[in-house]
């Protein structure tokens, strides 16, 4: 097996990319040893499923949010919210740290699966879809994500009557953010799956399924622009969510990305850049996390 076969390891790749931007102590991510864990309480044709997203509806007055916009802190939300829907919103992934030079978020259905849902529900596959989309922040805190944002999803997931939902994180802290969320959801009675491209970070936490696609950040619910791709994609994840026995179960979608594999060199790799690009990259972070602080404030 080639390293082009294996899986990115993201959490060393990002502890090396901030220390050569020259940052101090590397993040310590979370990891649980216990993992709570629902089995679906109805058949899957009977279940009503969620979709958790850390996507963003769209900000005014905050500058470019669609596809092939750079890295946004303006567009960052600080709350959850729920949507409804029908029809269908619109949202963004330009406030996170996705891939940006392999992937351009041209394709809402790449990072949201109500297409593919809707159309499992209109062939009896699963019962129905939740009247609302809902949105999970993205933070760095661990106590902020596990302590508020995933107690408000569960208290909206049990207000829609959820049996299960489907998280679908895109850059590397929402992965994390996803999975706190997915514990806490199973201890309180409703099952989950992350559908996740940082296989690492998932695991790392510990979650009781994930459905892994090895695909640049920001195509967690399939590959762009590919229909097929993307209705077998949320297959496989309901599927797991009624198929799987116990916590930790990890699954590999077999879609292979429709590029080329370049795109595990280059994500955050310091040892690729010159010292001029460092600093540049490094005024750039400073720039977008000055522009979250203001958003956050606003």
């Amino acid at each position: 097996m080639t390293d082009a076969d294996e899986p990115l390891d993201y959490i060393a790749r990002i502890k090396n990319y901030y220390a050569a931007l020259g940052y101090g102590a590397p993040y310590q991510w979370a990891s649980r040893e216990d993992i709570a864990f629902t089995k679906l309480a109805k058949p899957l044709a009977d279940a009503r499923i969620g979709i958790i997203t850390t996507a963003a509806p769209f900000k005014d007055d905050a500058g470019d949010q669609g596809p092939c916009a750079s890295y946004n802190g303006k567009a960052k939300f600080f709350e959850v919210y729920a949507l409804a829907s029908e029809p269908e919103p619109e949202l963004f992934i330009s406030h996170i740290a996705i891939d940006r030079a392999h992937t351009t978020a041209e394709d809402q259905n790449s990072y949201l699966p109500l297409q593919a849902l809707n159309k499992l529900a209109a062939e009896g596959k699963i019962g129905s879809v939740s009247p609302r989309i809902y949105g999970l922040p993205t933070s760095r805190s661990q106590r902020t994500t596990s302590e508020k944002y995933a107690v408000d999803i569960l208290a909206l997931g049990r207000e829609d009557d959820l049996d299960g939902v489907l998280l679908l994180p895109n850059c590397p802290v929402c992965h994390q953010a996803a999975s706190l969320v997915a514990q806490h959801l199973e201890a309180g009675g409703i099952s989950t799956v992350v559908m996740g491209c940082a296989k690492d970070i998932v695991e790392n936490v510990g979650v009781p399924r994930l459905l892994f696609s090895d695909f640049p950040l920001g195509n967690p619910a399939g590959p762009p622009n590919d229909d097929h791709a993307q209705y077998q994609t949320a297959s496989m994840a309901v599927e797991l969510l009624e198929g799987a026995d116990a916590p930790r179960t990890t699954i590999q979608s077999p879609t292979v990305w429709p590029g080329d594999s370049e795109w595990k060199k280059d994500y955050s790799n310091a040892a690729l850049l010159s010292d001029d690009e460092i600093a540049r990259r490094r005024a750039e972070f400073d720039r977008g996390k000055e522009e979250a602080a203001t958003a956050r404030t606003g």
